[in-house]
């Protein structure tokens, strides 16, 4: 299968590499000549523009396959006002960013081709693991790239269609807020553990907790790892939690349905108390957390 991809950062080189090395064609592009350059040296095709992109594509398979993976946004809208011309009915568009699913919902209804909004999650963990698909959209459409979708995932069992546009990203959206309610979970209950009777190593904390006990996880493995890597009082990690838009939209949805959401509201209330306030070793837990499972910068003291 032949894919175009736009959009060459940290996930969309890891979709890049997953599609090669499962043997599909890519075509790939961004703005930055030298993302470019390094896929085109690991056996994409480059592309000088998203028309070049376009073009390719028409000189491959029977119809064009698309993937994004631009920031979520303007960046979205942009590339697909340049990629309008170039689109057919048959023609399937990816969307594989953090986009807000309602804006999910209204690309698909204005695009020319079949409109896929694609929640990923993974991190670059998924680089070798491989990512969560959670899809919405046409059924045909997810079923035309469903090969595509067992390469780039875990495998047929990391990646379902959850319904018609904009349920991938809705499901994405709430899966975030619940990444938050566990963040600030583990980061509360090590800052205790850490304040409190005992002058406990956490790094070994975790480490037992990840042996059988109920709360392990990936997240907890990754606050065995900060332990590991910063000490035991996380060193000169700053108390300060970036990121909030999927928690902030996830909160607004809960008030929408009248859904009560309190552990997901204080933990998107802890992200933006930390950047007034300093001291609060679970947020300081929560920052380096960020790093373990997306390699954001973890800010410092």
């Amino acid at each position: 299968m032949q894919l175009g991809v736009i959009g060459l950062g940290r996930m969309g080189r890891i979709v890049v590499d997953r599609l090669l090395a499962a043997d599909h064609d890519v075509v790939a592009f961004d703005i930055d000549d030298d993302a470019v350059d390094e896929a085109a040296a690991v056996g994409a095709e480059p592309a000088d523009s998203i028309a070049d992109l376009a073009t390719r594509l028409e000189e491959g398979d029977d119809h064009k396959r698309i993937w994004l993976m631009v920031p979520a946004g303007d960046a979205v809208d942009a590339a697909l006002e340049e990629l309008e011309p170039h689109l057919e009915p048959e023609d399937v568009v990816v969307d594989g960013g953090n986009s807000y699913f309602e804006d999910s919902v209204r690309r698909a209804e204005s695009c020319p081709a079949a409109y896929l909004d694609c929640g990923t999650s993974g991190g670059p963990a998924g680089a070798e693991l491989g990512f969560s698909l959670m899809i919405g959209g046409p059924e045909d459409a997810y079923r035309d790239l469903e090969a595509a979708f067992d390469a780039v995932a875990t495998g047929p069992d990391g990646h379902e269609r959850m319904g018609p546009a904009g349920s991938g990203h809705y499901v994405k959206m709430i899966h975030n807020g619940v990444e938050y309610a566990l963040m600030q979970a583990y980061g509360e209950g090590f800052e205790l553990l850490h304040e409190g009777r005992y002058d406990l190593d956490l790094e070994s904390v975790a480490s037992v907790w990840n042996n059988g006990a109920v709360i392990r996880s990936w997240l907890l493995e990754l606050c065995e790892e900060a332990f590991r890597d910063e000490g035991n009082d996380l060193g000169d990690v700053a108390d300060r939690i970036e990121g909030g838009s999927t928690g902030t939209w996830t909160v607004q949805e809960g008030l929408e349905q009248e859904v009560p959401l309190p552990l997901i509201y204080t933990a998107l209330g802890e992200r933006f108390g930390s950047r007034a306030e300093d001291g609060r070793f679970s947020r300081r837990l929560a920052s380096r957390l960020r790093y373990g499972f997306g390699r954001h910068d973890v800010p410092r003291r």
